[in-house]
């Protein structure tokens, strides 16, 4: 007889009596029922169940539709009104860094530099002389106050050289666009007064000409760790993949991945390991030559088909690029990391060797340089029809650039968590002017027709797709700040938001003949959530919980009872 689960229920009417009638279709593997499914599909948005046979939708519709999919050995989760979507497509990640973060030492949510301090001399005492110490995720622009003898408004490595004298510390800021460093990390890496800083790169000084131990996004590369082990790398890897799951992404886009770590991803998929899709961008120009053409597998687990490449670097850290000096620094414009040369030539072999181009672009200025170099790539080769090129954040955008990712078919890869995650500083950064026009313009973008992939770019921020659907839709951060939003005039509809975070992310990389919506012959990838995200209120949307994650038609999460 059919297998009848009640999964994660919180006082639910009775269990369905679900038995195929005689001559019914092939029996599924597994079916959702008495739920309420958003389908994201425009032909029915709306069903109470589905059915799976092996990794694929064979049915999608009422319960008494689904019910003659289900035979002697059907699984059949009476899912008792909770709702059903389709798995989440995060647009825009970092898998590897979602499983470092685990490892290293978490400083999200520090309040103070003191916090940060106290949170690494915690971790020195736990690790030998020597020692590399990594870190992550400090953001000076949300402490109670500014770090004591702050330069330019960052922390100096004094109070971190004085808890870790003999351990080599490095700590990433939040947006991954800066690092602070102390002495003995520097003293290992022979930085001195005269050291200067590569090209679309910073190094803070002090008055004095010293080093302050802050490498701004280039100068990263002074101060390196050493390169992490292969048993590091593969427990990131499956740490980050369970924290996918439990937050309902069954599909992400990996914004940047060298040679080494993509042999790593294609073992894992060769032998079925893989637990979340991806699609993987090739770090650069040099990974993309040394690829020559894009790569899908046959279990559509990994796709490698897109070069991610860098216009600028990050608001917060002033490196990203802008038409107009920082109002809160006057002297400094930003930052672009890569030359626009370099840009054009890279998109023009992706054109010519298949390959879509994704680039990061935060400042209005960089956003500007790659859509001229798409632009001109694009009208040289007329001949390619569907290059789907994305800009990467599209965060700070000039009024007159808004309408041209809608005329071009330049894809906004954007991430709605970074709306109100920035709001505490990025009005001191910009100015009011700026912000009101161009700044996390999510509806100008859409009324322009433009397409919209929503992510989360974790580890910058949680990959919970419900904290970022609710950015999307109130621009409040998860606390409900500040009370009606950051520019509530841009905020997008409840169904709108999904539509970005499934079916258009899902277009992203190609795939949306495959995942994204609900319906039959896509894969099975569906999310069980405990309310319906389309109706409940803004102020109950954070409660929502992920009841269960099913990738390929295999129950893969299921939240504890």
């Amino acid at each position: 007889m059919a297998r009848h689960t009640r999964l994660c229920l919180a006082g639910s009417a009775a269990l369905l009596a679900i038995t195929a009638p005689a001559g019914a279709s092939p029996p599924a593997d597994l079916v959702l029922t008495n739920a309420v499914v958003h389908t994201v599909s425009r032909e029915r948005p709306r069903a109470e169940a589905v059915a799976a046979r092996g990794n694929r939708i064979v049915a999608v519709g009422t319960v008494s539709e689904v019910r003659a999919f289900v035979g002697p050995g059907t699984r059949v989760l009476d899912l008792a009104g909770h709702t059903v979507v389709p798995g989440f497509d995060d647009s825009h990640a970092h898998l590897l860094g979602i499983g470092f973060a685990r490892l290293d030492v978490d400083l999200v949510g520090t309040r103070s530099y003191a916090e940060v301090v106290d949170r690494v001399a915690a971790a020195v005492k736990t690790r030998k002389p020597g020692e590399w110490v990594r870190g992550r995720g400090w953001h000076e622009g949300k402490w109670n106050a500014p770090a004591p003898g702050a330069v330019r408004g960052f922390p100096t490595h004094a109070a971190l050289t004085a808890v870790s004298p003999d351990n080599p510390v490095v700590l990433e800021r939040a947006d991954g666009h800066a690092v602070l460093a102390n002495a003995k990390a520097m003293a290992l890496r022979s930085i001195a007064r005269e050291t200067r800083a590569p090209s679309g790169g910073e190094l803070i000084r002090d008055a004095s000409g010293s080093p302050t131990g802050i490498f701004v996004d280039n100068a990263q590369s002074l101060i390196e760790p050493p390169e992490r082990s292969p048993e590091e790398i593969r427990r990131a890897l499956e740490l980050a993949m369970d924290e996918c799951l439990q937050k309902g992404v069954t599909s992400l886009t990996d914004a940047g991945a060298g040679l080494e770590v993509l042999a790593l991803y294609r073992e894992m998929a060769a032998t079925g390991k893989l637990r979340t899709r991806l699609n993987v961008m090739a770090a650069g120009l040099p990974t993309m030559r040394a690829l020559g053409r894009p790569e899908v597998s046959r279990g559509g687990f990994l796709a490698i088909r897109t070069v991610k490449l860098y216009a600028d670097g990050a608001l917060g850290s002033r490196g990203a690029a802008l038409l107009e000096p920082y109002s809160d620094d006057p002297g400094n414009s930003g930052l672009l990391v890569t030359p626009p040369a370099e840009i054009l030539e890279a998109a023009r072999y992706a054109l010519t060797h298949g390959f879509q181009a994704g680039t990061h672009a935060i400042g209005d200025r960089a956003n500007r340089v790659v859509l001229d170099a798409y632009e001109k790539a694009l009208a040289e080769h007329p001949e390619v029809k569907d290059p789907r090129f994305r800009v990467e954040h599209a965060q700070i955008l000039d009024a007159a650039d808004i309408p041209r990712f809608g005329r071009l078919g330049v894809l906004a890869a954007m991430q709605g968590i970074h709306c109100p995650s920035d709001r505490p500083w990025a009005p001191k950064r910009l100015g009011d002017a700026r912000v009101a026009e161009g700044a996390y313009v999510w509806r100008k973008l859409l009324d322009t027709g433009a397409r919209i992939l929503n992510g989360t770019d974790a580890p910058v921020e949680d990959v919970s797709p419900i904290q970022n659907f609710h950015a999307t839709v109130t621009r409040q951060d998860a606390y409900g700040q500040p009370p009606g939003g950051f520019d509530p005039g841009q905020k997008l509809t409840r169904a709108e938001a999904l539509r970005t975070m499934t079916l258009d992310a899902a277009y992203g990389s190609f795939a949306e003949a495959e995942t994204g919506s609900i319906e039959v012959g896509k894969l099975a990838d569906l999310v069980v959530l405990s309310q319906d995200i389309l109706a409940v209120p803004d102020d109950g949307l954070m409660t929502t919980e992920v009841l269960a994650t099913i990738v390929d038609g295999r129950l893969l999460y299921e939240k504890a009872r």
